[in-house]
């Protein structure tokens, strides 16, 4: 009985320091693999350079004249309007960057002016 004992005692220490087989793990933030499988790609954005899947639009640059018409914002693009109630149109924005100063489109006028950092 002891020498069951004193087996199963050694079976068990073994056991508990054989190593094991780990999966890789991704770096903390968005996942690489789920980014790129939209086309996207990890980079640091804005001034806190935090990591984000920055994704490209595919109607990026096409006139537009509210957000409805874009994947993204419709942003302004030209200088300061003469007539701020004249419509205007805009240009789809190219990725999913948050970051940066822009003006909004909106229902083909010019919104508001933004800066995100």
């Amino acid at each position: 009985m002891l020498k069951s004992a004193f087996v199963a005692l050694t079976l068990a220490l073994f056991t508990a320091c054989a190593p094991t087989i780990s999966t890789p793990v991704e770096p903390p933030g968005p996942s690489v693999t789920a980014c790129t499988a939209q086309g996207g790609t990890v980079r640091p954005i804005c001034r806190m350079q935090n990591l984000a899947c920055v994704i490209p639009y595919a109607d990026a640059g096409r006139l537009c004249s509210d957000k409805a018409d874009c994947q993204g914002r419709c942003l302004y693009t030209g200088g300061r309007p003469l007539d701020p109630s004249a419509k205007i149109a805009g240009r789809c924005q190219a990725n999913s960057d948050p970051c940066g100063c822009f003006t909004i489109v909106e229902k083909g006028q010019v919104g508001p002016g933004l800066c995100v950092d």
